[in-house]
This record gives C-alpha cells, structure tokens and sequence, in this order.
C-alpha cells in the first residue's frame, strides 16, 4: 500500500510541474472575475479612441502604451455605472487605479473593436 501511494505521488508531482510549465509558457491567466474577464477581451481588440479622447490623452500627457499597460491592465470596472448588457456594444467605464481612482476612462467594445470615447482626470 505505500508503494502504490509513493508512486502516486511522483506521478502527482511530475504531472503538476510540467503543467506548471506548459502553462506559464503560454503566459495564461486563470482569473475568471468578471473585472478580470472584461479587461483581458478588450486588451485583445483593435482601439480606436474619438477625437476629444485624443485631445484629452495629449493634454494629460498619457500614451497609447501607458494607457495599455497601465490603466487599462491596473484598472477596474465600475459595472454600476457601466452599461455591460448593451447590445451590440456593451459600454464601460474604467476607474484608474483600483484604489483612488485619478481617472474614468469611458469606452464601448464591440466584436473587433474597442472605441475610447472618453478620459476624465477625477483628481
């Protein structure tokens, strides 16, 4: 009987090292929070930003890659204030950063698009 649960063991702890391996690789996430969820599809569509989304971005001085890396990636979604049901582009609205929030970011997905219509410095 202990053979057979010495055996398990290494199996158990082979199959889980090399899992952990294959997965970290691929760089996967396994957040399944709605907050999560949303952020990560929209990280994955085209942006497209209004023009007075632009003309804020340049004057707070924020770029496209902060906005990527940083706010969106950092933030959170307020579902309260966002309308997540709409059809066919639900809109949402992005606080950043999670705790005292310093921005509203406004924006709407749709299947291969995320479109930026609003920034707003809160403080």
């Amino acid at each position: 009987m202990l053979k057979k649960i010495k055996f398990y063991s290494i199996g158990l702890v082979l199959g889980l090292i090399i899992v952990f391996f294959i997965l970290n690789q691929k760089g996967t996430t396994c957040s399944y929070f709605p907050n999560d969820r949303v952020i990560a599809e929209t990280l994955t569509k085209d942006f497209t930003y209004s023009p007075a989304f632009k003309t804020e971005m340049e004057a707070q001085n924020i770029s496209e890659k902060f906005l990527k890396d940083s706010i969106l990636s950092a933030g959170k979604i307020d579902f309260d204030r966002s309308k997540a049901q709409q059809q066919p582009c639900p809109e949402y609205l992005l606080l950043y950063p999670k705790n005292n929030p310093r921005f509203e970011v406004h924006y709407s997905k749709c299947k291969n698009v995320a479109t930026f219509s609003g920034l707003k410095k809160i403080r």
